[in-house]
């Protein structure tokens, strides 16, 4: 459940409800419930770092910060 609209209609609060679901209080779409965008966020911080300064570096640098990243 990710407070997105269509999880917060009234049936389906209920279908949650009745399967036991814990529902956190969050902001629809909120990018803590999303692992990915972390990733995203440190790949961008690495990268940065760096100064690529044109897009073979930048490729270069991505595909070697990315393996770097735990």
């Amino acid at each position: 459940h990710d407070n997105d609209p269509k999880h917060t209609a009234r049936a389906m609060k209920e279908w949650l409800r009745k399967k036991h679901f814990k529902v956190l209080e969050w902001p629809s779409q909120s990018p803590d419930l999303n692992p990915i965008e972390n990733l995203w966020r440190e790949l961008k911080v690495r990268v940065a770092q760096r100064q690529p300064q044109n897009i073979t570096a930048l490729e270069e640098i991505c595909m070697e910060e990315w393996a770097k990243i735990p």
